[in-house]
């Protein structure tokens, strides 16, 4: 098992043990109250949750985020996400594929997963660092075509490789980087972060530089900086201790972000999104989908039939939250009344999104 193989295996199982997880500080969506509807004009089942992401159709606004990336047994969890993405016709993103283009140990990460997934979008997934350490074009189209992904994501990780011991730290001169790629690629380009979110400032820069897909990864959920301490000696615990909270929360990152996002850009809310009111938030935030990792992978872990199960949950809870509000739809649900907040969110009676 070479050493970046190891970490991965490691860092599934802290996230599965929950030794990974956000605890003193939220995702915000607590503070995200809609008003109740006590007379919707609706019949329940008739609420749609579908929508569309790069050409093709989905059953509700879902993404099963970034999860895995090498491990022996991300071979199993791959083939299981991608089943239970086909059979509800949700998105799926794939964790790193740097040691699949590396060394071609695929993970699950190759075209068995297009075919176990045939009508969904896949996205790719490399750590947008590594194009300062000799990956450029070629390795990120074979990321693209092992999978047969529809877009290709860049991972932003700089607390994480701040604290992981050797890890890579060079983050200067990215931007230009990531503009010639986006350039260069025949698919999307998308950049998310991994769990300390974006600000409106990093996501107008990226957008400029030709991601037309942002996931603001906020703070609330796994945080990268406790899980590489868990993997540490007592010195390095010290180290990542005052970091543990570091972030934006990923209702706040919504917030600063939707405004900043352009025509036909798709704005992703992951970062604790725990059941389907807090998909609804994010929504009426502003977001196009909600992604989930954490919160999936023990399901994940077991069958196909688990995590679908698992979704299948969520996406009742979404169309409860949507039928408590009055929307039919995901449009409506954009512009669902939220009551006053000390925090500043919208009153009730105002229609237009949250921060705009």
């Amino acid at each position: 098992m070479t050493d970046i193989t190891s970490r991965k295996s490691q860092h599934i199982q802290i996230v599965a043990e929950g030794r990974g997880l956000q605890h003193s500080r939220a995702t915000g969506f607590d503070a995200v109250h809609f008003q109740h509807d006590a007379l919707p004009d609706l019949d329940f089942d008739k609420i749609r949750t579908d929508t569309r992401l790069l050409g093709r159709t989905l059953g509700a606004p879902l993404l099963v985020s970034a999860m895995t990336g090498g491990p022996v047994e991300a071979a199993r969890i791959n083939a299981h996400i991608a089943e239970a993405c086909q059979h509800l016709r949700i998105a799926l993103s794939v964790g790193s594929q740097r040691i699949a283009v590396e060394d071609g140990a695929a993970g699950g990460l190759g075209r068995d997963l297009r075919e176990r997934a045939p009508d969904i979008p896949i996205l790719g997934n490399i750590g947008a660092v590594q194009l300062n350490y000799g990956f450029g074009p070629d390795q990120a189209l074979r990321a693209v075509e092992m999978i047969g992904a529809d877009a290709l994501i860049l991972h932003l990780n700089p607390l994480q490789e701040a604290i992981q011991p050797g890890g890579d730290r060079n983050f200067a001169g990215l931007a230009p980087r990531i503009e010639a790629l986006a350039r260069a690629l025949p698919v999307p380009l998308g950049v998310k972060e991994v769990g300390a979110g974006l600000s409106a400032p990093v996501a107008r820069r990226l957008i400029e530089a030709g991601a037309s897909i942002i996931d603001v990864a906020g703070l609330g959920g796994t945080s990268w900086a406790r899980v590489e301490a868990e993997r540490g000696p007592d010195a390095l615990r010290r180290i990542a201790a005052p970091f543990h909270d570091w972030g934006i929360p990923t209702a706040e990152a919504l917030r600063q972000v939707a405004p900043v996002m352009a025509p036909g850009g798709v704005l992703v809310a992951s970062g604790g999104v725990r059941h389907g009111l807090d998909v609804a938030r994010a929504i009426r935030l502003g977001a196009d989908l909600a992604g989930q990792a954490a919160h999936a992978l023990a399901a994940a872990r077991t069958s196909a039939e688990a995590l679908a199960a698992h979704f299948e949950e969520v996406i009742a809870q979404l169309r409860i939250a949507m039928f408590c509000t009055g929307s039919p739809d995901l449009a409506a649900l954009r512009h669902a009344t939220l009551l006053r907040q000390d925090d500043g969110w919208q009153s009730a009676g105002q229609g237009s999104s949250v921060g705009a």
